[in-house]
């Protein structure tokens, strides 16, 4: 039987919106405030196993980065819980590299971050530098690198030190198809030596390609959960609908299920 890897309970994540930085000085000050609650996650659940591939679906805003953050550690949810059986890397466009330092030190600065030795980074280096291909740029800082560049390094970086879950945040998205392809070997390369993967990406054949199981968040709440060939198409059919509606229409919804969300219990 395959053993849970990230078990998430009731997860939320709230953020307080200030009317002005005045009012933000208040609160450090007086602990007064006018700022308004806003739950970029409420209450969601779910068990990843050994071996899933986790597609999150679902439109802008609606928390999928958020709870990358979570399972990456790059964040700590407002309320519940989340365990997680083995190390986690998030791969991000612009996560955990500091742009000011070139790709050599991000390279030794990222791996130091998740745990390894400077000699275990070294040893790895030859293997970054060379699934990178960033050419003379990998000894330039980040600051000048491009967002298909800063990806590509943070992909390197991530699958040649090996964590045990795998979080790939939009990462794909800004890549070129040769370098994309080399990706998904390495992520299916990775799901076959059952470690676990999330996968947060707007191209949805990618998810129902490539993944086992989806989650689909619609404004913090999770709407779906489950097999990918079950929750991708009730998801593509809400987004044909929701392509047709006028401009109003669209914010009336968005503003009616925001609402709605509201009136949920956090546990």
């Amino acid at each position: 039987m395959k053993k849970i890897t990230v078990s998430a309970k009731n997860i939320s994540k709230m953020y307080k919106l200030h009317p002005s930085n005045g009012d933000r000085v208040r609160e450090l000050l007086f602990s007064r405030s006018r700022a308004k609650s806003f739950y970029a996650l409420k209450g969601v659940s779910f068990d990843a196993f050994e071996g899933d591939s986790i597609g999150f679906v679902g439109l802008n805003g609606s928390g999928k980065s958020t709870l990358a953050n979570i399972i990456g550690g790059i964040s700590q949810p407002t309320g519940g819980s989340i365990e997680l059986c083995g190390e986690s890397a998030l791969i991000s466009v612009n996560s955990g590299m500091n742009p000011q330092m070139t790709g050599l030190e991000n390279i030794e600065y990222k791996g130091l971050l998740m745990g390894l030795t400077l000699k275990e980074i070294r040893a790895r280096m030859p293997e970054i530098i060379a699934f990178a291909d960033l050419g003379e740029f990998i000894r330039q800082p980040l600051k000048v690198y491009s967002s298909g560049m800063r990806a590509r390094l943070g992909f390197a970086i991530a699958v040649n030190i090996n964590p045990d879950i795998m979080v790939i945040d939009e990462a794909l998205a800004v890549g070129d198809p040769s370098f994309t392809d080399k990706c998904l070997d390495k992520m299916n390369a990775f799901r076959q030596s059952n470690k676990t993967l999330f996968f947060v990406s707007h191209n949805l054949a990618q998810i129902g390609t490539f993944c086992n199981k989806a989650l689909w968040l619609e404004y913090g709440v999770a709407k779906a959960f489950g097999p990918v060939d079950e929750v991708l198409p009730m998801y593509q059919r809400f987004i044909s609908s929701y392509n047709k509606m006028t401009p109003a229409e669209k914010k009336a919804y968005v503003d009616h299920v925001i609402e709605n969300q509201s009136h949920l219990l956090i546990g």
